[in-house]
């Protein structure tokens, strides 16, 4: 009799356990990458063997690979992988009018098949249509990467650029301010073809007032000094900085504040070969130290300048890249490449040093504790500068410069992500964050060119591996 109790408990127990070991229902994941090394842009920690599971457009797992499988409607293999945040192109153009709407709108491909799942607009006549493409893009209906945009440029009476909001009184800077405001912009755009000194640190000033952060160019009339301490946000390229690293900044201002009334006032072209002469590493040091006081962010865009600079003896002709661009947009190429064709030797030489100047600040800038923010300026009129390849470029050459592999993936993610205010919810790979990320055939801190090296790219939660980024490109290939 008790034998049979022991045996029957026995029983009882081999058939509890095996309950208890039934598997449960596995959730469903919209996406999940296994057994990928995870490649913190925070820290530089590289964190091998990990899932990572997506649903709903967000991470909602990050975790050692210890089971064998997970259901998911889509699955990627990472294993001999790295993954990283999707790239940020912190200065992209969409203009040309209303006849190349359709051909902007081709970048978008461009930029995603590149591994760029954020670009900031920094200004142009499309602000309906890109804010369109932005609402579609979020519902699902295209791909292509998430868009922050300044609207239209606000400048001076008589602006280069169409679209741009004309000021010259804080009465119409504030008229243009409710008008951005209204569109719901990320950010303003100065632009500097014809606004005043006055009316550029207006400018900021009103903005700041309203809570909106200011970038752009700089009229060589003001100082960048003056700008930084009103609340310019950053800078975009290296020629103001360039200035304000003159070891006689406030003389050169002052004649150029001098010509404005004369029939031929002078500006950035005229002054840079002065400005370069009179380079300081004193007074470098000086601005350098402003700008990290006050947080202003820098966007060096040294690809394109050396694309510009390189134009005499490089038409592109055999770019690849060039069959997805399309007709209309490369013919906005051809007043630069026959100014570029006709420039004087000294002209081309000069450009060169420029480029090499702009190239040594970089390091300088990194090391006083600037926000360095990776920009192509890709978009129509900028020649040969490609939607996507040319923010990977960028970043390579930010290495070349002289950071380090982390600190140039640095200002391609989470830099970028800080500035827009958003650093909470994207640029990083953890529980919570947007599922906006890149998976890559090698380790890019070994090499940074490795980040060309895509194996599939995930947007709003949805990956594309490589074969569908090639079909995706191939629908916009030129026929």
């Amino acid at each position: 009799m008790n034998l049979n109790r022991v045996l029957l408990g026995l029983s009882l127990g081999v058939l509890l356990a095996g309950c208890a070991r039934r598997p449960t229902k596995l959730p469903i994941y919209d996406v999940v990458i296994n057994h990928v090394t995870i490649v913190n842009v925070a820290t530089g920690q590289l964190l091998p063997n990990q899932v990572v599971a997506i649903s709903r457009g967000k991470i909602v797992e990050v975790q050692v690979a210890d089971k064998d499988s997970y259901a998911a409607k889509q699955y990627v293999n990472g294993n001999g992988r790295y993954l990283i945040p999707g790239l940020w192109d912190m200065h992209v153009h969409f203009r040309g009018g209303d006849s190349l709407v359709a051909a902007n709108k081709k970048s978008l491909t461009l930029y995603l098949a590149h591994g760029v799942t954020t670009v900031r607009d920094a200004g142009g006549d499309l602000t309906p249509s890109v804010l369109q493409w932005r609402q579609d893009m979020d519902a699902g209906k295209y791909a292509g990467p998430r868009i922050f945009t300044s609207g239209p440029k606000i400048d001076g009476p008589g602006a280069y650029w169409p679209g741009s909001l004309e000021v010259e009184t804080p009465a119409q800077i504030n008229k243009a301010l409710d008008s951005l405001q209204r569109l719901r912009v990320d950010y303003v755009k100065i632009y500097d073809s014809k606004i005043s000194g006055e009316a550029y640190l207006n400018t900021i000033r009103l903005a700041q007032r309203r809570g909106l952060k200011t970038t752009g160019h700089m009229p060589y009339s003001v100082t960048l000094g003056e700008a930084v301490k009103r609340g310019l946000d950053a800078t975009e390229h290296l020629y103001y900085v360039l200035k304000a690293c003159s070891g006689k900044e406030d003389s050169l201002t002052a004649v150029v504040r001098a010509s404005l009334n004369t029939p031929k006032p002078l500006g950035l072209s005229a002054m840079l070969p002065a400005v370069y002469d009179t380079y300081s590493p004193a007074a470098a040091s000086r601005i350098f130290k402003l700008m990290a006081k006050h947080h202003t962010a820098a966007v060096p865009t040294l690809h394109i300048g050396k694309t510009l600079s390189e134009l005499p003896e490089n038409d592109h002709a055999r770019d690849t890249l060039r069959a997805y661009i399309d007709p209309k947009i490369q013919a906005t190429y051809a007043r630069r490449l026959a100014n570029a064709k006709q420039q004087p030797l000294a002209a081309q030489q000069f450009s060169k040093k420029l480029d090499a100047r702009f190239t040594s600040l970089v390091p300088q800038m990194q090391a006083a504790g600037i926000t360095l923010l990776a920009g192509s300026d890709s978009g129509p009129f900028n020649s040969f500068v490609y939607p996507g390849a040319s923010l990977q470029d960028e970043v390579i050459l930010l290495v070349q410069a002289g950071l380090t592999p982390l600190q140039a993936l640095q200002a391609a993610t989470v830099n970028g992500a800080k500035f827009m205010g958003v650093a909470e919810r994207t640029a990083a790979i953890a529980v919570g964050k947007d599922a906006d990320l890149v998976l890559l055939t090698a380790n890019p801190l070994e090499n940074i060119a490795n980040i060309r090296h895509i194996d599939a790219v995930v947007s709003r939660g949805k990956a594309y591996p490589a074969a569908a980024l090639n079909n995706m490109m191939r629908a916009i290939r030129n026929r």
